[in-house]
């Protein structure tokens, strides 16, 4: 059975972009592939963290992904911590030695986030290379991203390449795998950049956890246009199109057939019916986080995921460590 790995950064509350980007896709392809499904709890410290606070988003990031429907009964269906995994880092740091520099700081997210801060730390810089040795421990074959993380799966591929080029077969070269609808959930009140669950805006991320209440308040406050058409252009009309993908997501329904079931139709009509598919599928996912909350299940999931994903771990790392030359022949 092929292997599928992703992992989302524990740094807030989940929001219905990280659904559409990356938790649909794991409960879609769960029962295709072996799937290891990773909490990166050691990329969130890339920017000042409460301890306490991370502690809780790491459990409840775990609970929203079985909420969402992530099966952690099924045998190939493997739930870790990334910190509890020691070679993670000790990968990552040959990966650093191997990595120009400019291919790390031209990343865009290191741009983006370093924009924000007049002072940063080097793990901002080399956080690809630990990406890269999340990845590549496991000989993935696919990695379920957003747009906006398919740079760091091409580092990945290229690492693996070169790994492969210098000192023999030593890792399989990962495929990124993009959602056709939904890569990219876009901010509700600055359409032209990405759904974050750090933003300062009250208004522009819908939460998986928000009450039935706000969700709807936050999309009927949604930042569209004054043209009042409905049609799908992400350069001319990137609020009303983002309307539609949050609908074709949540609903099921094509985009295609979004725009002709709401065409001649008012902006406030497509923003209620995107709330009503929203909270439709959204509120079952919080009784059932509670659920999970209550059931103390969690840490015998991590515990079987920390002990089957170190064996594996510890395995490829060795080859690698050799390869390199280090210790002793």
């Amino acid at each position: 059975m092929d292997r599928l790995l992703t992992g989302l950064q524990p740094s807030g509350s989940l929001t219905i972009g990280n659904y559409a980007g990356g938790i649909s896709q794991i409960v879609n392809y769960q029962k295709d592939y072996e799937t290891f499904l990773f909490v990166p709890d050691m990329h969130a410290i890339t920017v000042p963290q409460d301890p306490d606070a991370l502690h809780r988003n790491i459990i409840n990031a775990i609970a929203m992904y079985i909420a969402c429907g992530v099966d952690p009964n099924l045998e190939n269906m493997h739930i870790y911590i990334q910190s509890e995994n020691l070679y993670h880092a000790n990968l990552s740091w040959i990966f650093e030695c191997h990595t120009p520099h400019g291919d790390l700081t031209r990343m865009h997210q290191f741009k983006a986030k370093s924009a924000l801060h007049e002072t940063f730390t080097e793990g901002l810089v080399t956080y690809p290379d630990l990406m890269a040795a999340d990845i590549l421990l496991y000989d993935p074959k696919y990695v379920p991203t957003g747009i906006d993380q398919k740079q760091h799966v091409e580092l990945a591929r290229n690492l693996a390449i070169r790994f492969n080029n210098r000192y023999g077969e030593l890792f399989r070269i990962p495929e990124p795998l993009i959602p056709t609808v939904g890569a990219k959930i876009r901010d509700l009140q600055n359409p032209n950049q990405k759904m974050s669950k750090s933003t300062d805006n009250p208004k522009a991320s819908v939460f998986l956890s928000d009450p039935e209440k706000t969700i709807r308040k936050k999309i009927m406050s949604a930042v569209t246009d004054s043209d009042g058409i409905i049609k799908f252009d992400e350069d001319e009309k990137p609020g009303v199109s983002n309307l539609l993908t949050i609908y074709s997501v949540f609903s099921g329904c094509e985009i295609e057939d979004a725009v002709a079931k709401f065409e001649g139709g008012g902006y406030g009509d497509l923003k209620k019916a995107v709330a009503d598919a929203v909270v439709e599928k959204v509120v079952p996912f919080q009784e059932k986080y509670n659920e999970v909350l209550a059931s103390g299940m969690i840490d015998d999931i991590l515990d079987a995921g920390r002990d089957y994903t170190n064996e594996i771990a510890k395995e490829k790392y060795e080859l690698v460590r050799k390869a390199v030359g280090f210790g002793r022949v």
